[in-house]
């Protein structure tokens, strides 16, 4: 038996392993930059294995590092395990116990896959060339993520390449998903607030409402992508928060606003923060209000390196998994993905794993709602594994 097939077949061994982890993590969510439980959990996983392990960058990152018996190229694997700020709303034996925390995201599967495909690797380490680095990553989430710092602390040193997978619920179970170039948006956020004078509603002509002033600037902001953006490049600004509550009598003060930026080209970056920068000024002279602005440029357009994903692609297909069932481009996806750091650093591939869950309805990252098919973790783990071995024995 070769070594795929051997790794195969302890990875459908270890499958009731894989979901077992994943629903203790799933009940035990943590959000981005406070995952002190997971970040424990995963590294005691590891205590009696043939590896090293360290805690890598600002918050709980860890590195395991596997090395084979014979010189050669070092892989890196990643996978996150942040949760999100929402109340989870499904009726699981293993519902999240932390109120208002939900893996509604998937990350606690990357993280389950990654942790037995690890050891499954550690096993076999002996018959391997060269090394693979498994990264758990903290705070995908949340700028500035959990990647950067991890970078910078020398997670990638004497990396080759790195690959990474997403679970996808709008995929089919049994689907693998791909795209070469720039792959998933880049992103941005802000905050302004408008402050002018408060007082009765019934004059308006003593105060200076800023409610008036927000709504224009809601309206306007509209304009960046209809007419500055090209109309073949992708870009959107979205506003997610008004912050305008008061009493149906009084003129509000001021008035907080939260916006979203996502764009697929790193030019167009610069572009859509002056225009926004823009408007701010107009609507203060406008309307005789003062604008106070928080403008964070975050994470980079994710660009997956061509000759490498066509390679990994080819890997899968040739592997012949027979869980998999399609291997499809994917497209470019309109989330952003702090793996995008990666990315910039080395050539890398990331890749999407189908998830959907045959109810009949449909299940979307970052809803209160989110399940995935846990059979996707078996498959995640063979495709995984299989890139692997393909890329050390070359």
């Amino acid at each position: 038996m070769n070594l795929n097939a051997v790794l195969a077949h302890r990875l459908e061994q270890s499958e009731p392993e894989m979901i077992k982890i994943r629903r203790h993590l799933h009940a035990h969510p943590e959000l981005s930059f406070h995952e002190k439980h997971t970040a424990a959990y995963i590294q005691s996983y590891y205590q009696n294995l043939d590896c090293q392990v360290r805690h890598c960058g600002d918050g709980y990152g860890l590195v395991v590092d596997i090395d084979g018996s014979r010189p050669g190229p070092k892989l890196a694997l990643r996978a996150d395990f942040d949760a999100l700020a929402i109340q989870e709303e499904n009726s699981l034996p293993f519902k999240s116990q932390n109120a208002g925390v939900m893996h509604a995201c998937g990350h606690d599967g990357h993280t389950a896959y990654m942790m037995v495909l690890a050891k499954n690797l550690i096993a076999l380490k002996g018959q391997l060339n060269g090394s693979v680095r498994i990264i758990h990553q903290p705070a995908e989430e949340v700028s500035p993520g959990g990647a950067k710092s991890m970078i910078a602390a020398g997670a990638l040193n004497d990396v080759d390449n790195v690959v990474g997978m997403h679970v996808m619920s709008a995929m089919p179970l049994g689907a693998i998903g791909y795209h070469l170039g720039e792959s998933q948006t880049g992103r941005a956020d802000f905050t302004v607030t408008f402050t002018g004078k408060g007082g009765h509603a019934s004059m308006p002509h003593l105060s200076n409402d800023a409610i008036v002033a927000g709504s224009y600037f809601v309206t306007t902001v509209q304009t960046v992508v209809s007419r500055r953006i090209d109309p073949f490049d992708t870009a959107s600004v979205t506003i997610g928060s008004f912050d305008g509550a008061g009493s149906f009598n009084a003129i509000n003060e001021s008035v907080t606003l939260k916006g979203d930026v996502r764009l697929m080209k790193e030019e167009t970056r610069q572009l859509v923060r002056q225009q926004v920068e823009q408007i701010v000024h107009g609507i203060e002279t406008t309307f005789g209000v003062h604008a106070d602005l928080n403008y964070d440029d975050n994470y980079p357009v994710l660009v997956n390196d061509p000759e490498f994903t066509d390679q990994v692609v080819d890997t899968i297909k040739t592997a012949k998994i027979p869980e998999i069932t399609q291997i499809t481009d994917f497209g470019p996806q309109d989330p952003s993905e702090d793996f995008a750091y990666f990315a910039q650093k080395r050539p890398s591939s990331f890749l999407y794993v189908g998830c959907d869950v045959a109810d009949g309805q449909t299940h979307p990252h970052h809803s209160p709602d989110f399940l995935m098919d846990e059979r996707c973790l078996l498959i995640a783990a063979k495709a995984m594994g299989a890139i692997v071995l393909q890329y050390l024995d070359n």
